[in-house]
C-alpha cells in the first residue's frame, strides 16, 4: 500500500504554534501553546480526554481561530487579519473521528468533488487523480460503491485519499482511529505509516500509543490546554520528566 501515490507535490512544510490562547466563553481551551512541527516529520499529540488536543489541531486549519498568538504555515501567519482562510485549508489537510463522507455519493465522487470544485479541474483529470488517491489507500475497485457498503475502516481510507486529492502541504489527523473497531484500526494506521514514510508533515492527535512509539519524529503531552513535554518517542515513553506525563503513562500503558 504505497499512500499518497505521486502525492503531495509540496510536503515538508513546517508548522508553528506561537503563544496561542483559545476560550470557549470563559473557559480556558489552550494556555498559550508553543509548538514546533517540523516539515518532514509526525508529531503526534496524546493527553487525557478535555486538554485541548482537538482544539490545537481545529485551529490549525482554521476551523477555529485563537484569540492570541500566532500559528506559521511555512512562512504564512495563517491567523494575521485578512488571510485567506480557503486558501489555508487547500494547504493543510484533516481528517477527523468519523469520515463525514456524502453517503448520497460514490466512493469516486466523494474524492473527486474537491478537486472539481475547489481546484476546478474537469472531471475526467478529477476522477483520475481519484482513482489515483484510492489506489494508493489500498481501496482500487471500491469507486462505485457508496460509503454505506465500506467498514468503518474503508470509510477513514476514503477521507484520508479524499484529503490527499488536494496535494495538502501538512496532514492532521484528530483521532482518526479512535471510532472504529480494534480490528479495523490497522488499515487507516498503514496508510499514517506510509504518508509518514513518504515525508508528509502530519499532525496526528491519537490514543495509539504503539503508532507514537513507532512513527513519530517527537511526541507532544498536552494537559489542561498546556503543552508539558515535547521529546522523541524514546525518551517520551522511557524516560518521560513531567510527574503528570509519568502518571498519565502508567494509566494509559
Amino acid at each position: 500500500m504505497a499512500a499518497g501515490g505521486s502525492q503531495p507535490a509540496r510536503a515538508g512544510t513546517r508548522l508553528r504554534f506561537e503563544r496561542v490562547a483559545k476560550s470557549y466563553g470563559r473557559v480556558p481551551v489552550l494556555r498559550e501553546i508553543d509548538l514546533d512541527v517540523p516539515g518532514g516529520g509526525t508529531t503526534c499529540i496524546v493527553g487525557p480526554s478535555g486538554s485541548g488536543k482537538s482544539t490545537l489541531l481545529r485551529c490549525a486549519n482554521l476551523m477555529e481561530r485563537p484569540e492570541q498568538g500566532r500559528i506559521l504555515l511555512g512562512s504564512l501567519d495563517i491567523t494575521a487579519p485578512g488571510v485567506d482562510v480557503d486558501a489555508v485549508r487547500r494547504r493543510v489537510g484533516m481528517v477527523f473521528q468519523q469520515s463525514h463522507l456524502y453517503p448520497h455519493l460514490s466512493v469516486l465522487d466523494n474524492v473527486s468533488l474537491a478537486p472539481r470544485r475547489v481546484l476546478a479541474l474537469a472531471r475526467e483529470p478529477a476522477e483520475a487523480l481519484a482513482r489515483e488517491q484510492l489506489r494508493a489507500v489500498g481501496l482500487a475497485g471500491f469507486e462505485g460503491r457508496r460509503p454505506a457498503e465500506l467498514s468503518g475502516g474503508q470509510q477513514q481510507r476514503v477521507a484520508i485519499a479524499r484529503a490527499l486529492a488536494m496535494a495538502p502541504e501538512v496532514m492532521l489527523f484528530d483521532e482518526a482511529t479512535s471510532a472504529l473497531d480494534p480490528e479495523l484500526v490497522k488499515g487507516v494506521l498503514a496508510v499514517m505509516r506510509e504518508l509518514a514514510r513518504g515525508g508528509m508533515t502530519m499532525l496526528v492527535v491519537t490514543h495509539e500509543m504503539r503508532f507514537a512509539r513507532e512513527v513519530s519524529s517527537q511526541v507532544v503531552f498536552v494537559d489542561a490546554g498546556r503543552v508539558l513535554e515535547v521529546a522523541p518517542p524514546d525518551a517520551f515513553f522511557d524516560r518521560p520528566r513531567h510527574p503528570r506525563l509519568r502518571h498519565f503513562l502508567d494509566q494509559v500503558l
